[in-house]
């Protein structure tokens, strides 16, 4: 068996992305799992830009009996956040400029979820407000 997840797009608008995440753990977890593909997010409604990357604004979660990792894509992934077991959390990083990728080589702009301390039934819900931007 494997995790029961789902990725949903709550607005994916010309300038902001919301989506959100949820998790049933069956206790094997997910390891790097490509999240947000920003290359697959809506194109510039102006300029017909594909996206290339995203900067979080906002993060809210719930995360009930594991941990989860946001991390952005690279080489060498690199740790943007972690969403502790038994928390609710409201992150606001707007008025310093949201959480931006400085990811290094090999960045491509997207986000991966790894979880750990997962057993059966444990459970996240993850909300990320994103600020798009386009190459």
């Amino acid at each position: 068996m494997a995790d029961a997840v789902t990725s949903q797009t709550l607005v994916d608008g010309g300038r902001i992305a919301v989506m959100k995440f949820t998790n049933i753990s069956d206790g094997t977890g997910e390891s790097a799992v490509t999240k947000v593909d920003v290359s697959a997010l809506a194109v510039d409604p102006i300029t017909g830009k594909t996206c290339t990357g995203v900067t979080i604004q906002r993060i809210q979660y719930d995360v009930r009996g594991m941990d989860v990792q946001i991390l952005w894509d690279a080489d060498t992934d690199l740790l943007c956040y972690i969403a502790t077991e038994g928390n609710f959390g409201d992150q606001d990083f707007a008025e310093i400029g949201g959480l931006t990728n400085n990811a290094g080589a090999g960045k491509t702009g997207d986000i991966k979820f790894t979880t750990f301390n997962h057993t059966a039934n444990d459970v996240y819900t993850v909300i990320l407000t994103m600020l798009k931007s386009y190459g």
